[in-house]
């Protein structure tokens, strides 16, 4: 077992592995394919989550190089070992052919249009629509004349099915959005369209920010939409706005929020809190080659700033189906220590963390071989709470129930968007009267605009890696 390890040792030289591979460098000579499926075998050995499910990658798996170097060769490629070495039902571990894009991704860079959106199957009449769910400011989308709350059903003609291929017909680097209107469960095509191009963005997951005047109740109001670690200072920054103007309370909106660093989910509880820095946040739990991580409330952010703290012992937070990882996260660890009150719908169910490993000797970016650019994203952790809590599959239930209307979404941050408006009003008045709120169960969500992005619905450790204190 490895001891005092910060964040995810590296067992150097690959001491997990049986003898026999200790000198596989010297005996193989590998085509670059088998090279690539070297180093996704090792890396998943040493670091999977459920390296323990999968027999393939037990340490005593191959008796020997020839039948090591065989089993590589099996593979067609890179891709098909990293998916025959995962575990059943694991959706979230992913590989990469270029890891440059990935990390473009991770730091908020994409290419698209700008237009934030959700696709929706009505399940009475099986029509498919997608919605605008906000714009980012000055992008192709907003130069257009995009808004939230437009209802689409077409990209260049081809109408929308439950079988629709949206990833090629969202990959391209223009297109035409044909608008639509909703008449109950059915969606009606109007003879509107919009050409859209996509060009690279660097989005700022901080969409609004607010204060909110209730006579005297100060409510700030922040719509958070990835937890990106190079953006916490600017952050941080908001904190201490709402600080400066006392606010009396906080709403916290990440329902388009579907994950990100752990270390921003850590600074923003210690933002809404304070009172409890140096007290566990939450464990991550790994696989049997490392010990677990304590991560605990802090008064510095990750970029070494002082934290803002606000001190609050109530927040309210708005999710959706489309709240996940790190989002449930900070909910689920700040639920023993403060008052969450959850206005929405269930969250996805995403409590595993992943990691960026490089083919290089100790899997940094450090000396990456130069001869490709895979990278891989396996799980290699699950968060639990202060008090033992962990695998909800089911996601988060909310505390009020209440869906999005698409017919009627309103303007994110303003009194009259319905979920906020919800929740100013349990501010002011106290919780809202059953009935009160607004339910829809004709529908289902089957797609989003980052969902064919690598870090889509991911919570990862991007911290360097250090090598560990061996026993």
């Amino acid at each position: 077992m490895i001891t005092k390890v910060r964040f995810l040792g590296l067992l150097m030289f690959f001491s997990v592995l049986v003898s026999c591979h200790d000198d596989i460098d010297d005996v193989i000579r590998p085509a670059s394919a088998v090279e690539i499926n070297d180093f996704i075998w090792k890396a998943m050995n040493i670091f999977y989550l459920y390296k323990s499910d999968v027999p393939d990658l037990a340490d005593d798996r191959f008796d020997n190089n020839e039948q090591y170097r065989n089993y590589l060769n099996s593979f067609e490629s890179p891709e098909a070992i990293f998916e025959a070495l995962q575990r059943e039902g694991d959706e979230f571990s992913f590989i990469v052919s270029d890891f440059r894009t990935l990390e473009q991704n991770l730091d908020g860079i994409t290419l698209d249009s700008g237009m934030r959106f959700g696709l929706v199957q009505f399940l009475s009449s099986g029509d498919v629509f997608g919605y605008v769910r906000y714009v980012i400011d000055n992008s192709p989308a907003d130069q257009e004349g995009i808004e939230r709350g437009m209802i689409f059903n077409r990209i260049d003609g081809e109408v929308f099915t439950e079988n629709t291929d949206f990833k090629a017909l969202l990959s391209q680097e223009s297109f035409s959005l044909g608008l639509a209107t909703l008449n109950g469960n059915q969606v009606e095509s109007i003879d509107v369209s919009v050409n859209l191009n996509q060009t690279e963005i660097t989005e700022n997951p901080i969409h609004r920010t607010n204060v909110i005047d209730l006579g005297n109740q100060k409510v700030g109001y922040l719509m958070y939409n990835s937890f990106i670690d190079n953006n916490v200072n600017e952050l941080n920054d908001v904190f201490g706005d709402f600080a400066a103007q006392n606010i009396t309370d906080l709403v916290l909106d990440l329902r388009y929020n579907s994950g990100g660093a752990v270390v921003t989910s850590e600074d923003l509880a210690s933002m809404i809190t304070g009172q409890f820095s140096g007290e566990l946040y939450a464990t991550q739990e790994y696989n049997g080659n490392f010990d677990d991580e304590q991560i605990l409330f802090n008064n510095s952010t990750s970029r070494n700033a002082s934290i803002n703290s606000l001190n609050l012992n109530e927040v309210y937070v708005i999710t959706s189906p489309s709240t996940a990882s790190a989002s449930e996260l900070l909910i689920s660890a700040l639920n023993p220590y403060i008052n969450v009150v959850q206005v929405g719908t269930n969250t996805v169910g995403k409590f595993q963390g992943s990691i960026t490993l490089y083919d290089s000797e100790d899997f940094t970016r450090q000396n990456v071989n130069p001869n490709h650019r895979y990278a891989i994203q396996p799980l290699v952790l699950r968060t639990v709470n202060s008090v033992g809590f962990t695998d909800f599959t089911e996601g988060l239930a909310p505390d009020v129930d209440q869906s999005e209307n698409y017919a009627n979404l309103g303007q994110l941050g303003e009194t009259d968007e319905p979920l906020l408006n919800t929740v100013l009003n349990m501010i002011g008045n106290g919780r809202p009267a059953p009935g009160e709120t607004f339910r829809n169960d004709d529908y289902k969500i089957i797609g989003e605009s980052k969902m064919n992005l690598p870090n889509y619905q991911r919570m990862y450790i991007n911290e360097k890696l250090i090598s560990p204190q061996m026993p």
